[in-house]
């Protein structure tokens, strides 16, 4: 059963002043690093981190070593295909004027096909 909780991971989370993390006795008070449960949270930080601020602060203090695990030594690129549409004013209304709109959509990498899904508009 002890496993089910791990402790925060922020640097700082045992000196920020909240009542959760008020523990012992009358006379000997401390700032605890909050107690987590591990769940199945769709964001894999929170199994590790109280906060986002914890978070922060933990990759504030480590991003060097963080990045060292695995360097980016070059740019990755997606393959797009990109396609203007023009778009005539709207005769109802006064202030509509004619846009332009960009719309990238990503291709297969290996024979550069359009995907079905339109990226950005």
């Amino acid at each position: 059963m002890a496993d089910e909780y791990v402790y925060c991971h922020g640097t700082h989370c045992h000196k920020k002043h909240t009542q959760d993390r008020i523990r012992g006795v009358k006379g000997s008070k401390v700032l605890r690093t909050k107690k987590i449960k591990k769940s199945n949270w769709y964001n894999k930080m929170y199994q590790y981190f109280c906060s986002q601020g914890c978070y922060d602060d933990f990759a504030n203090e480590n991003i060097q070593q963080i990045i060292a695990i695995a360097p980016r030594t070059e740019a990755l690129e997606t393959p797009i295909e990109v396609t203007k549409v023009k778009h005539p004013k709207d005769p109802n209304y006064v202030w509509s004027k004619d846009w332009v709109e960009t719309k990238i959509t990503e291709c297969d990498n290996n024979d550069n096909t359009p995907r079905l899904r339109t990226v950005l508009r």
